[in-house]
């Protein structure tokens, strides 16, 4: 049997000639020469192409920005005028109503103090009236007593002496 190569034991990498690449002086120009090339092209392609896109984009922007502030101001400016209006409006109803209420209050009054009038004109009358028939039933109850008396009288002295005595008689008797 052959014999295995021999291993070693070690984790070291073994060293390389020239070390790690960007450190290489030796290639130190040619790293620069790149590096302005690269360098030079993407500034041209930022100035000549990306940068107008860019600042069309944002003048886009601002303007698209501007004009919906210049809007949402007018907006507001109507929607303030309109809510002056309204109240202008609402100020002026509620007068209105506080007029027509008034004026119907005064109406009222006027018809509740003429039917009051009325009323009592009708109240006055009716009471003339019933002192009037208390009146009449008065004389006339006066009437009736006084003859209710007299006829008593003429009744009594006729029962107690058995004389007739006249009305007239009576009635003088009695004070009538």
């Amino acid at each position: 049997m052959a014999e295995a190569p021999a291993t070693t034991a070690t984790t070291e990498v073994p060293k390389q000639e020239g070390g790690f690449p960007p450190f290489d002086t030796s290639t130190f120009s040619s790293q620069l020469f790149w590096l302005v090339v690269t360098f030079g092209f993407l500034f041209v392609v930022l100035w000549r192409v990306a940068g107008p896109r860019i600042n069309a984009a944002i003048t886009n922007r601002r303007g698209v920005i501007n004009g919906a502030i210049a809007q949402a101001s007018k907006a507001r400016a109507d929607a303030e005028a309109a809510q002056q209006q309204y109240q202008a409006a609402l100020t002026a109803a509620r007068a209105k109503a506080n007029a027509l209420a008034e004026e119907t209050r005064q109406k009222l009054n006027a018809e509740i103090a003429k039917a009051k009038a009325e009323a009592d004109a009708r109240a006055h009358d009716a009471m003339a009236a019933a002192d009037a028939r208390i009146a009449s039933t008065r004389e006339s109850a006066k009437a009736a007593v006084g003859t209710a008396a007299r006829d008593a009288a003429i009744a009594i002295v006729e029962r107690l002496t058995g004389d007739k005595v006249s009305a007239d008689e009576a009635a003088k008797a009695l004070g009538q």
